[in-house]
């Protein structure tokens, strides 16, 4: 069960070392940041949210309450709540509160459940809209046989600082995650070159020139793959000079068969025996040929359809038919 799910969250984690350190680094930064906004916006701004709309909503009951007092002048109040509060109001007598544009309730907006939440809890008759005026909050209370209608700045109920928090978590983020990746590229670059180089001399190509970098693991794994590959070579040597010895070997004794086979008077035995000779010669020429050419030879990317074409024109038998739809490529030594 356990390998099961194991097997399928590797199917969508990356496959390239880059990618995994980036995601190692990545992830608990976002995480991080996640939590520290949702902790904020939690505790610090859905509260101070809270609180100001409170306060607004107490403010608005207190100037109900005043003119609806008999002994107050009322544009006074008015006039005394729009200087010091910045309420622009206005009272509609004999008009019905009627929900006028978009009455739809957000539940999705902070600002629109705590307003509501607050007048509610007043026991108040309302009707606002927040989306209507971009700076302004357009809110009727009814109040009698009409209603007031308030026009109050959006930045009475909501924090500016949400913005500027938000601003300030995710420019460190986005720095730290490119320092990462900076760092990162440096640190995978030397791995590349390693692999590369090991491909190269997989497939029996010449490393021109590898320098062991990056960090001390990776340096020391690289010291050990040109320990391996200078081995390698020294092998490779020893065994070409060695076929080529004994090849240059058996061109005596294959030179001195040929003349005994001169000598023979039977000319069918002569015939047979000349042709095995024939094909131990080319064998041996094919081993020096081998053990000279071998190590020169760079795998290169040939099209192979090509090979067979001018092999079938060559023959130029009429039992030999080709049928290529498609060029094939192909990474090898051409000449073999």
């Amino acid at each position: 069960m356990f390998y099961g799910l194991n097997k399928f969250i590797k199917n969508f984690l990356p496959k390239r070392l880059f990618y995994r350190g980036l995601l190692i680094v990545a992830t608990p930064i976002i995480v991080i940041q996640i939590t520290i906004s949702l902790v904020f916006f939690d505790s610090l701004w859905i509260k101070t949210n809270k609180g100001m709309t409170r306060a607004l909503v107490s403010e608005i009951k207190t100037f109900i309450d005043a003119y609806d007092n008999d002994e107050t002048n009322k544009d006074f109040v008015i006039i005394l709540f729009k200087e010091h509060l910045q309420f622009n109001i206005k009272y509609y007598e004999e008009s019905e509160l009627i929900s006028t544009g978009n009455n739809e309730e957000r539940w999705f907006s902070p600002i629109d459940r705590t307003l509501r939440r607050e007048l509610k809890s007043k026991h108040l008759e309302y009707w606002f809209d927040t989306t209507k005026y971009k700076q302004l909050i357009d809110l009727k209370i009814k109040y009698k046989k009409g209603y007031f209608q308030f026009f109050i700045p959006k930045e009475r109920v909501s924090s500016s600082s949400a913005r500027i928090f938000a601003l300030w978590i995710t420019l460190p983020a986005f720095l730290m995650i490119t320092i990462a990746i900076i760092f990162l590229k440096n640190q995978t670059r030397p791995i590349i070159k390693l692999a590369q180089a090991s491909e190269k001399f997989g497939k029996g190509e010449d490393v021109e020139e590898f320098r062991p970098s990056g960090a001390l693991e990776i340096r020391k794994a690289g010291y050990e793959f040109e320990k391996m590959r200078k081995r390698i070579i020294r092998h490779l040597n020893q065994r070409s000079e060695m076929l080529s010895g004994i090849s240059h070997d058996l061109r005596t004794p294959l030179t001195r068969i040929k003349l005994q086979l001169a000598l023979i008077k039977d000319k069918g035995i002569s015939e047979k025996l000349s042709e095995n000779v024939d094909e131990m010669e080319k064998m041996l020429n094919e081993y020096l040929q081998f053990a000279s050419s071998t190590s020169k030879e760079k795998t290169e990317t040939f099209e192979l359809s090509e090979l067979i074409s001018s092999m079938v024109e060559k023959y130029d038998n009429d039992n030999i038919s080709l049928e290529i739809k498609e060029k094939i490529y192909f990474d090898g030594r051409e000449n073999l």
